[in-house]
């Protein structure tokens, strides 16, 4: 199984971030404001999820330095030009 991130995944990544900034302007703002102020290791992240029916699903976890390194990768990895 070839594992490695190839330029084709990466564009078709770097599209799909593309466009679900364009569909949700507000989201990479919040995103960016959140890590800046408040997302550290030992925050409580906090999703609540509404289907249509309206019936909330929720939970939460606790900020590890683990998941601070995943998201500056990730950052890092849909900034760059391939």
């Amino acid at each position: 199984e070839n594992t490695m991130f190839n330029v084709s995944q990466f564009l078709e990544l770097r599209n799909l971030k593309n466009r679900f900034e364009k569909n949700h302007p507000k989201f990479f703002p919040f995103i960016r404001a959140a890590r800046k102020k408040a997302l550290m290791e030992g925050s409580i992240l906090e999703i609540t999820v509404t289907p249509p029916d309206g019936e909330p699903i929720s939970t939460n976890l606790k900020v590890q330095s683990s998941d601070l390194e995943l998201l500056q990768k990730l950052t890092e990895v849909l900034s760059q030009n391939p």
